[in-house]
């Protein structure tokens, strides 16, 4: 007679199965939000008011590649909630050349993450939103035109708000900063914005890093002041791919600015950016203990 295994089902008994959940895509606010006994509250933002993050939820602001924008409340004011969408439910899945080089040290973590199982899938999608709460945190305190992040600097404060990242809104909450894509620019408006595009990507580069989509659809301008989003697939030098990626980061520059009037070749804004980064860098902010 055969030995019964782990996993196998007894007679009369009913294996366990984790239960499956359809993946999380784009929600609406009114998913999200609790009206009546009907339509229960989302669990993501119930979580985030139970942490004390977010008040409420006021509108949706736009919707990516990767995740949902919303303009929110919560104890600092009115800031802007980026909710993540699980992997499956992207349409930009295969961030492979962005992690190259990246050193996983659980072997088995490694092997699930590549082989992209259902455990390996969860565990890209945290490292996925908590490589953006790090590289913010990193770049507004040393100084870069980036929102200000409003959870951590712990990452044991920030990966428990997964899938949402929370920062600072910029603009108004009637009135959110537009993509630099969409902006109307006078000629002087736009040079003034290429100059400060090319030194904030001058900045990365002094500290190791390109953005890996760097263009007027990542630059928000508001104030006459163009602050940079969107950094979960920053990549730093240790990527055998970073060079590339710089390059079509300069490359992507300059393609998205000539709407503005500005006319520069992907090889000539590369060749200012990396003279730039041999500059000064901007002045570092001092974290209130």
């Amino acid at each position: 007679m055969k030995g019964r295994h782990y996993g196998d089902d007894a007679p009369g008994e009913e294996k366990f199965r984790r239960p499956r959940r359809a993946p999380q895509g784009r929600r609406r606010v009114a998913a999200l939000i609790a009206e009546g006994d009907d339509t229960p509250e989302d669990d993501v933002i119930a979580r985030l008011k139970a942490l004390g993050h977010v008040h409420e939820v006021v509108a949706e602001l736009g919707s990516g590649k990767e995740a949902t924008a919303y303009v929110a409340r919560g104890p600092r004011g009115t800031l802007l909630l980026k909710l993540y969408r699980d992997l499956q439910a992207r349409s930009f899945q295969r961030d492979e050349v962005y992690r190259a080089g990246v050193y996983v040290p659980d072997a088995r973590a490694a092997k699930a993450m590549a082989g992209r199982s259902r455990k390996g899938l969860e565990m890209l999608h945290q490292g996925w939103v908590c490589a953006e709460y790090a590289h913010l945190w990193h770049l507004w305190e040393a100084g870069l035109s980036v929102p200000e992040p409003l959870v951590g600097p712990s990452p044991f404060d920030y990966s428990a708000a997964a899938p949402a990242v929370l920062m600072r809104l910029i603009g108004e909450e009637d009135q959110p900063a537009p993509r630099l894509s969409e902006a109307a620019l006078t000629p002087a408006e736009a040079r003034r914005a290429w100059d400060q595009a090319l030194s904030g990507m001058a900045h990365m580069l002094r500290l190791g890093y390109a953005h890996g989509d760097y263009s007027t659809y990542n630059l928000l301008w508001w104030e006459n002041t163009v602050t940079i989003i969107d950094f979960p697939q920053l990549t730093t030098r240790q990527n055998p791919h970073f060079r590339d990626l710089l390059a079509r980061d300069a490359q992507s520059l300059a393609t998205s600015f000539r709407r503005h009037g500005v006319q520069e070749s992907g090889e000539a804004t590369l060749r200012e950016v990396q003279r730039r980064a041999l500059g000064p860098g901007p002045t570092p902010r001092l974290l209130l203990p």
